[in-house]
């Protein structure tokens, strides 16, 4: 029996692109601006599709009028896209909670 029969298919980063937008997308509280999102006009994610991964951006916090301080993540598969959704919706729950 092969070792790679349990192996998981290639990551194609061009078909999980689409995907990790949609999960963004349902979230309900960010806005779609081209290959990044924001949170009431700020930009908290920015987003780009490589041969082999995503480079992602996501903000430390929400900024009025400034630049962010970014975090970066490269998702190199599946379980790195799920991640990085899980610690947006983190982010996003944090962020709720100081504005009020």
């Amino acid at each position: 029996m092969p070792d790679d029969f349990f192996a998981l298919p290639p990551f194609k980063p061009a078909e999980a692109l689409p995907l990790l937008k949609r999960s963004l997308r349902d979230l309900r509280t960010l806005t779609e601006r081209g290959e990044a999102f924001e949170l009431k006009g700020s930009r908290v994610i920015e987003l780009a599709g490589g041969d082999k991964h995503i480079d992602a951006r996501l903000a430390k916090r929400p900024m009025r009028g400034g630049t962010p301080e970014w975090d970066t993540f490269r998702l190199a598969g599946s379980p790195d896209v799920r991640k990085f959704t899980d610690e947006v919706k983190r982010r996003l729950a944090r962020w709720t909670e100081e504005d009020r």
